[in-house]
């Protein structure tokens, strides 16, 4: 029976290595994720002033800028160049990030990202006395910001888009002159569990903070471990300023590296055993669990690790609206099934590394199935998959894209992919694992 060790978390791994740069000291990381969209956030937090020294157990010692990021001279107007590459991650908690610094930014990437949005978020920055000036594309990067920090107070923040720019000012609001209020507005919201990640990093290194709800009549501290249900309007974040304290810190597992691994045991002939993963982890991806044991594969979660075993599959209807980076995944594992899959309340998905929408109905239709994409997401009705053939898939630059592609293999499609080198955006050694899944 294969077993893969499952990589460092992407999510807890940017957001550690943000907390540990802005603090006011020395910080030990361990299990930290290798990976280019990692690169992109160190190498932004070490033009900000930290600086960062691996070590040769593969811990790394992060010095901290001690709350200060860094940009450049306010009256030259030359800026730091953060380069976040294709990384939407980076970009995202680190333009507000840089907001909370001191200095002119200059945020830009490339691919994609150059028409990734990021106006939702320069907008709630704009009341904490910020500018920005869009270089290219309104709303999108490259953009310069110009500060001298955040001026705390009261703002608001759309998580429609995405849930990212709320994680971005929380990380940013301890550095703010004064205590901080964010709201959430908007008519949804999607992909909560990551902004929980940004909390438990924020209570990890010290950080105080309050999340209050609004029962109709006050407003009430809440569990922030317990909630499942963000209502815009209704829920908020107090801030106030502090320290990100220095500190030992260790990543956990990936939950949506590792599914593919969990879906290859779902889908293929033999069980699959996937190890470093908690199984009380805040992370939403964790949620391919259900979703796969919902679908008719057998689930085994011991001390030695998660195991997936072969069952018969049967299409659901899904709203994977807090678990969006498993869309990919699962699209893959409903071809498998006998009966249709719908996949709801993932537009957003339009607006990563890919439109994950399209690339995702088109590599399901390369493979066999019948697939139509709807506003918010998709419908699968399988159909017999092109078994024993050769058949040319694209990743459209993206690594979850060509992660799952990989999973057809497990019909015995000769899968053949445009860019698999494209993983290493989060998942280096995802090839030399994925030979060891029996085809």
């Amino acid at each position: 029976m294969p077993t893969v060790a499952a990589p460092p978390s992407k999510s807890f791994s940017h957001r550690a290595v943000i907390a540990a740069g802005l603090a006011r000291g020395t910080s030990r990381l361990t299990g930290l994720l290798d990976s280019h969209d990692i690169s992109r956030t160190r190498d932004c937090l070490h033009a900000m002033g930290a600086d960062f020294h691996p070590q040769s157990d593969g811990s790394c010692i992060v010095s901290g800028v001690a709350g200060r990021p860094h940009g450049g001279d306010l009256e030259a107007g030359e800026p730091v160049l953060l380069d976040v590459g294709e990384s939407g991650t980076t970009c995202r908690l680190l333009v507000a990030v840089a907001a909370a610094g001191r200095g002119v930014f200059e945020i830009r990437g490339e691919g994609r990202m150059h028409d990734r949005p990021i106006g939702e978020l320069v907008r709630a920055l704009f009341p904490l006395g910020i500018e920005a000036l869009y270089l290219a594309k309104s709303g999108c990067p490259p953009l310069t910001v110009i500060t001298r920090g955040l001026s705390g107070g009261e703002t608001a923040i759309s998580l429609e888009e995405s849930s990212q720019y709320l994680s971005g000012l929380l990380l940013a609001a301890p550095l703010a002159a004064a205590p901080l209020t964010v709201n959430v507005s908007g008519k949804k919201t999607v992909s909560w569990p990551y902004v929980a990640i940004t909390l438990s990093t924020l209570a990890d290194f010290g950080v105080p903070f309050a999340v209050e709800t609004f029962d109709g009549a006050a407003w009430k501290k809440a569990d922030w471990r317990a909630l499942t249900d963000v209502v815009p309007g209704a829920t908020r974040f107090v801030m106030r300023p502090a320290a990100y304290i220095p500190r030992e810190h260790a990543v956990e597992g990936d939950w949506s590296s590792a599914s593919y691994f969990l879906a290859a045991g779902a889908v293929g002939r033999a069980p699959v055993t996937v190890t470093g993963l908690r199984p009380d982890s805040l992370q939403g991806d964790r949620a391919i669990l259900d979703i796969l044991a919902a679908m008719g594969a057998r689930i085994d979660v011991s001390p030695e690790g998660v195991t997936v075993l072969p069952g018969v599959l049967a299409g659901c209807d899904l709203d994977m609206g807090r678990c969006p980076d498993l869309v990919p995944t699962v699209a893959v594992a409903a071809c498998f099934a006998s009966g249709e899959t719908t996949i709801r309340n993932v537009a957003h998905l339009r607006l990563k590394e890919s439109d994950r929408i399209e690339a995702v109905a088109e590599n399901c239709t390369q493979a066999g199935a019948i697939v139509t994409t709807l506003p918010d997401g998709l419908r699968i009705r399988p159909r017999p998959l092109r078994t024993d053939q050769r058949v040319e898939f694209s990743a459209f630059g993206d690594h979850r894209l060509a992660m799952s592609a990989a999973l057809f293999e497990l019909a015995g499609i000769d899968v053949v992919l445009d860019n698999p080198g494209c993983v290493a955006k989060s998942f280096p050694t995802f090839w030399e694992k994925w030979a060891t899944i029996e085809k």
